[in-house]
């Protein structure tokens, strides 16, 4: 075997920096999940006293994890852990808007629980915001984490510093993009297939507002292109399937891509 490469590999591994795995990551935020929405979970708690110290055992092992992620090592962590368990209320409220708004515009949803149970939108929502939260605590990595970790279950990826108000609704969901400088207003409704991007990469702009913003009760259909910082989708619009925009449209518009299609009847022989 190749010594040179040996000792390259040996220097990696004791350079690498430290961070739990994301099983683990994973695994504590799907406890939040099911502590929250009982219709995720297989176990249920008895009691207020035991979903308390549920609440308990979720900070303390928050804790755990930032304590052994290097970039967290310095930080107050013990804070950080009861800003979480203080901010769960609200988190709770602003998901139950999101469940609402996929039952209330999907004709094919039946219940919440359906939604909360079978709904990859719902997951993906769920899990950017608890990233987006920690992010706004100052957390470093660990949120990114989370986001790329249910972009692998649902195909969706939501960048955790993106902007979203209440009664967020992806339908369907698979092959969605939104950048992390997006801004995206209250009561808006996402299809498959839609990004919302920059329109360049350059690694100069990374602290400049790269993405669009949508104003609030905009529908997006599917496949559709929105790039650009300064390009905003004014309220109430409706932007159609395989739209590609990098300007802005006013409030109320209707953007539609015109395809030309034909259809040609087979000779029969």
């Amino acid at each position: 075997m190749d010594q040179q490469f040996l000792e390259t590999l040996y220097r990696k591994h004791q350079d690498t920096e430290a961070v739990p795995p994301t099983s683990k990551i994973g695994s504590w935020a799907n406890q939040v999940f099911n502590l929250l929405f009982p219709e995720q979970a297989k176990d249920f708690f008895p009691s207020v006293h035991e979903i308390e110290g549920e609440i308990w055992n979720l900070g303390n092992e928050l804790k755990h994890i930032l304590n052994a992620t290097d970039q967290c090592k310095k930080c107050d962590n013990e804070e950080r852990a009861e800003k979480f368990k203080a901010a769960l209320p609200e988190l709770f409220r602003v998901l139950n808007t999101d469940v609402k708004a996929i039952l209330e515009g999907d004709p094919a949803a039946v219940s919440e629980f359906e939604v909360i149970r079978a709904y990859p939108g719902f997951k993906a929502i769920a899990y950017y915001r608890l990233a987006h939260l920690l992010l706004q605590m100052e957390v470093n990595l660990i949120p990114r984490i989370l986001t790329e970790y249910v972009h692998g279950l649902t195909g969706i990826d939501i960048h955790p510093a993106a902007k979203i108000g209440e009664h967020f609704f992806i339908d369907h969901g698979s092959g969605i993009v939104i950048g992390g400088t997006s801004v995206i207003g209250k009561n808006v409704k996402i299809y498959q297939g839609v990004t919302l991007g920059a329109l360049s990469v350059e690694k100069e702009m990374a602290n400049v507002k790269r993405h669009p913003t949508v104003e609030d009760g905009v529908v997006i259909y599917a496949n559709a292109t929105i790039l650009g910082g300064e390009t905003t989708i004014g309220e109430g619009s409706v932007i159609g399937g395989n739209v590609w925009l990098t300007k802005s449209v006013p409030a109320n518009s209707v953007v539609y891509h015109k395809p030309e299609i034909q259809v040609k009847e087979k000779e029969l022989v």
